[in-house]
């Protein structure tokens, strides 16, 4: 009967890991056929906010695109006819393309320069021909130097770069395009000329690119530092292998659920991976630590005994870590933006196929391939436990220190949280010396920038703008604005009129401001519709003149930038509504910065809902208020001392930082649970509470270090990351993994003590 029992679990067993290799198979044929990298950074923002729609209708209006910006270097000056017919070629070749509409790219070669002439206004382009001859090439420099809509804008003050910007919407970049693109552009480069490309698409396709590759190399590093760290705790070949399957196959599924759900992998998803399987490796520790224990107390159990055993003991405390870890990860479905969003959702998939994993499939290989057990003393004191009877001994003794060392920390803390900022900018998640943000760096330094703020102007009434008080407080807003550091260009009907009204009085710098009646900016501008393309006023005002269209230009993608502009163009909108106009923004800087605010409304949102969920579930679990609140404070302590961290460092928040305070309750609580649940057991047996400490730090202490030494060391490994804010995170949640540790061994133990926490007497 025994044989025949034996017989039937290995069959079992056989089932179980067939069945688990199948599944992802399946999942890897769904992840080869479906899965993409999503690259549209408006991807990333709920299309249902009110901003967001607003700023969509913006962008329908006054056809705002985002555009990739080609820069030619020519640092002998561009007034050659080398550089300009190649301004001149890559204009036409970018206007052939499928991907743009002709009067979205725009450079030397096509900008309209007004002139007046003896039959009233003439717009044309500064050439058609390249000059030929320097006193063509001459008369062309001067035309710029004296046209300041150009000037500064497609030519820089110092003459020695042209720009070509060239307008595509969004769902029509891809990977392929985006390497086509700089091939093309690239392909124009000589000794005299350099060739540099910027702007938000190229952003994206760099994104799309390094975020699969940085995927690729993480995780067999992951997996190489997991298994050296594994291999030396648990010192067992066939635990270490079984243990990293477990994982390996818990992040094959979270991504196959993804492939499945079509949901695409963001930037952010790339981190999955790593923390699938640094938090997954500790349920397998847990396993064999319990198993190696049982087999030491019970000699006489077979494999199939103590590996049931061991899970009937632990599947308890096992279950209770997974969902806590799990609440702090399904908190981040509070934030609206998808990608912290779907990070939340699925990467809590994954810890849960690791517990399942870890109860079923572990035990199903001790089953067939065995389990040699340490060959321990169980009655000898270790080091590792000499250390942890001391710590408990002398922690009781001076409980004061500990509480006084604790508030000092949290004090700092609060300090430092005061000071933590946003960042929404794309660009900070690549390293300082990239090509993309050196590049980015050059073209910011030579022209207004290369992100944009779109600031609308509505009113009721028909011909708002064509009044000459409007027309000049947005050109006394632009200006203001101007003035910032980081902002640099900024354009509008404004400019158009004042253009106008110089070039219509003999190009009288005096005469360079709007003009003094209604009746003559209605003069100028049907005088430019005449003579020039009527299309390109519609980038700025619509016709029944009631909707106009700032663009400001900025040389920087971040919310301090972005905020710094908004505060002066706030200052005059008491003003506008005097005038009976609202103001309204939109364009792809506006959008970043709502998308911080949303990051931050659903970081607050998540860390509140994460720490009320985990109290309340731990009260259930141990049925005492107590319980819950004392097994809470180490995580507290730890997400307040995290973001405290990053104020005092000056480390923004962002897309990826903001999942600091999930991650750290969603690991942290575990410690607390496992402690909790071995001392509870043991002040039963021991009836005295030192007793039971003691006897907890002894058994279940030495397995949350290693814990959090296999955890610490997988996230340490995102140090490695090609994307700063990945390293940034790892680098924080190793300390959040260690100061969890410290908080659950020191003042969490001591308030158990102090407390008397499930003592009945």
């Amino acid at each position: 009967m025994k044989t025949n029992r034996i017989s039937q679990s290995k069959r079992a067993s056989i089932v179980i890991i067939s069945i688990t290799m199948l599944i992802s198979a399946y999942f890897i044929y769904a992840m080869s056929k479906n899965s993409r990298m999503e690259t549209d950074l408006d991807e990333y923002m709920p299309a249902e906010h009110p901003a967001f729609i607003f700023s969509d209708q913006a962008e329908e209006w006054f056809n705002i695109k985002d555009g990739i910006l080609i820069a030619i270097e020519n640092r002998k000056g561009i007034y050659n006819t080398n550089t300009l017919e190649k301004i001149n070629e890559l204009t036409l070749q970018l206007q052939e393309m499928a991907e743009f509409e002709d009067n979205d790219v725009v450079s030397l070669s096509t900008a309209d320069n007004i002139t007046g002439s003896d039959d009233g206004m003439d717009v044309r382009s500064f050439y058609k021909e390249v000059p030929d001859s320097k006193t063509e090439t001459a008369l062309l420099q001067q035309q710029v130097k004296s046209n300041d809509m150009v000037y500064g804008r497609f030519v820089s003050y110092d003459e020695t770069v042209g720009l070509i910007v060239a307008g595509m919407n969004d769902s029509t970049f891809n990977e392929e395009f985006y390497s086509r693109i700089l091939d093309f552009a690239k392909s124009f480069e000589d000794s005299d000329n350099k060739i540099y490309v910027a702007g938000r698409p190229v952003v994206e396709g760099s994104m799309a690119l390094l975020g699969p590759a940085d995927m690729k190399r993480m995780v067999p590093l992951v997996l190489i530092v997991i298994a050296l760290v594994l291999y030396l705790l648990l010192k067992s070949k066939r635990a270490t292998v079984a243990t990293l399957a477990t994982v390996f196959i818990s992040t094959i599924w979270a991504f196959g659920l993804m492939a499945v759900s079509g949901v695409p992998i963001y930037s952010v998803s790339t981190m999955m991976p790593v923390m699938l399987i640094a938090i997954g490796v500790a349920y397998g520790i847990y396993f064999y630590n319990h198993l190696n224990r049982v087999l030491l107390d019970n000699p006489d159990l077979n494999k199939d005994e103590a590996s049931v055993l061991a899970i009937k003991k632990l599947w308890k405390p096992l279950a209770m870590a997974a969902f806590t870890t799990i609440i702090g990860f399904i908190s981040l479905l509070t934030s609206q933006v998808y990608p912290i969003k779907y990070f939340g959702v699925f990467t809590a998939a994954g810890i849960f196929i690791s517990f399942l994993l870890a109860v079923v499939f572990l035990p199903a290989t001790v089953r067939l391939f065995g389990y040699r057990k340490r060959q321990l003393n169980k009655n000898s004191k270790g080091g590792l436990d000499r250390l942890l009877s001391k710590i408990t001994d002398k922690l009781i003794l001076k409980s004061s220190l500990v509480y006084v060392f604790s508030a000092v920390v949290v004090l700092i803390s609060i300090y430092g949280l005061q000071k933590v900022w946003i960042n929404s900018s794309f660009l900070d998640k690549f390293e300082t010396d990239s090509d993309i943000v050196l590049t980015d760096a050059f073209i910011n330094s030579k022209f207004g920038g290369t992100s944009t703020l779109n600031v609308i102007l509505e009113s009721k009434d028909s011909d708002t703008f064509k009044k000459p008080q409007n027309l000049a407080l947005i050109d006394e807003m632009q200006s203001e604005t101007e003035k910032l550091a980081r902002v640099g260009n900024s354009f509008s009907l404004a400019d158009y009129l004042k253009r106008m009204n110089k070039v219509m009085n003999s190009d009288d710098m005096n005469y360079f401001s709007i003009p003094e009646s209604s009746d003559m900016v209605a003069q100028y501008l049907l005088l430019y519709e005449m003579s020039g393309d009527p299309e390109n006023l519609t980038k700025v005002v619509n016709y029944d003149y009631n909707l106009t269209n700032i663009t400001f230009q900025l040389k920087g993608d971040d919310s301090r930038t972005i905020n710094e502009a908004l505060t002066v163009i706030e200052g005059f909108k008491d003003r506008f509504k005097e005038n009976g106009i609202t103001v309204k923004y939109a364009g792809s800087g506006y959008k970043a910065l709502v998308f911080t605010d949303l990051i931050l409304e659903g970081q607050i949102l998540s860390l509140i809902m994460s720490l009320i969920l985990v109290i309340m579930l731990l009260s259930i679990m141990f049925r005492s208020l107590k319980a819950g609140i004392i097994g809470s404070v180490p995580i507290l302590i730890t997400a307040v001392l995290s973001f405290g961290i990053m104020g005092i460092f000056n480390i923004p928040l962002s897309t990826t930082t903001a999942l600091l305070s999930s991650i750290a309750i969603g690991i942290g609580i575990d410690y607390a649970i496992h402690f909790l649940e071995h001392y509870r057991e043991n002040l039963k047996t021991d009836g005295a509470i030192k007793p039971a400490l003691m006897k907890t730090m002894h058994q279940t202490g030495r397995s949350i270090v290693y814990n959090a030494v296999v955890v610490i060391a997988g996230f340490l490994v995102l140090l490695f990351s090609v994307f700063p804010p990945n390293r940034t995170l790892g680098a924080l949640v190793s300390l959040n993994m260690f100061t969890s540790l410290i908080g659950t061994l020191t003042i969490m133990m001591v308030l158990v003590h102090a407390f008397r926490l499930f003592s009945k007497k």
